[in-house]
């Protein structure tokens, strides 16, 4: 999905006129292609990079429910840049300040967490716009313009930049449709264990009313026209969903990966380690999304 380096020794842009790297990421999505990806909550290239090259149509480097920050997910988009697997950046809050300086290492793709509203979600897409379309702050000779070699990249980054919005509560499920239909929301993304605990569910996203929540919104996503996308470590219920519509789902997350592997491999060798209660299967993931 990514667009290779040019070789060594191949013709090179002249000074100025790097093309704006291509969103593959946005460009899929707008497709209608199933994208599968993989939540990375360890905070370190390393193991961004080793899950790049299994074969995930994305990855989510997140900085709400982790350590991560700036210079941690420039490191992990560094890292990742060689495969064919597409990052997307989740902020800790809808704020212009760091959803720039996210964009500013070169974040193309953000996922914002807790939009509520219409209004809110019109504020998530004004920060990644420079005015006058938005409020982004510009700076020329950042890496997202390959430090200054971007042609035109003030008028054109918009073009290649992806917002998707993430609701996760029961007054955003009042707010879909609204939400859908601002101008610059690439897809509407469902954070099944927040919208749990506002269902009156906190950490069982596999309470009836909860599942039901979640399908019902994929429903209405798409068909208020935008993609729809949820975060599941449950296989059964991610091809649930993804047959009721969603195009970008998570299937995994790294902490649970390894946390649950380490417990299987010392369960194995050591009996006296009593087994760990597993989360609850359907949607919950090992941070609780």
């Amino acid at each position: 999905m990514t667009t290779p380096h040019p070789p060594t020794g191949a013709p090179q842009p002249a000074p100025g006129r790097w093309p704006l790297p291509p969103n593959a990421f946005k460009a899929a999505l707008s497709r209608g292609e199933q994208l599968i990806g993989m939540w990375c909550s360890l905070a370190d290239p390393y193991p961004a990079e080793i899950i790049a090259g299994a074969g995930f149509d994305w990855l989510l480097l997140d900085t709400e429910h982790s350590h991560a920050d700036v210079a941690t997910v420039l490191s992990q988009l560094q890292a990742v840049a060689p495969y064919p697997c597409s990052p997307v950046v989740r902020p800790p809050v809808n704020d212009p300040v760091v959803i720039k300086r996210l964009l500013d290492v070169g974040a193309q793709s953000l996922l914002i967490p807790q939009v509520e509203s219409a209004e809110e979600a019109r504020a998530a897409v004004a920060a990644t716009r420079y005015a006058p379309l938005g409020v982004r702050g510009v700076a020329a000779l950042t890496r997202a313009t390959r430090f200054g070699r971007v042609k035109d990249y003030a008028e054109l980054a918009h073009t290649e930049l992806c917002v998707l919005v993430q609701v996760e509560s029961r007054h955003a499920l009042g707010q879909i449709e609204a939400i859908a239909s601002v101008d610059g929301v690439d897809g509407i993304f469902i954070g099944p264990s927040d919208l749990a605990a506002s269902l009156g569910h906190p950490g069982d996203p596999n309470a009836p009313s909860v599942v039901a929540a979640v399908e019902e919104v994929i429903g209405r996503v798409r068909a208020a026209g935008r993609p729809a996308g949820v975060l599941t470590i449950d296989p059964m219920f991610a091809r649930r969903c993804i047959d009721l519509g969603t195009t970008f789902t998570a299937v995994g997350v790294d902490v649970g990966l390894l946390a649950r592997g380490a417990d299987a491999l010392a369960r194995s060798f050591t009996r006296q380690i009593p087994e760990t209660a597993a989360p609850p299967a359907a949607t919950q993931s090992p941070e609780g999304r």
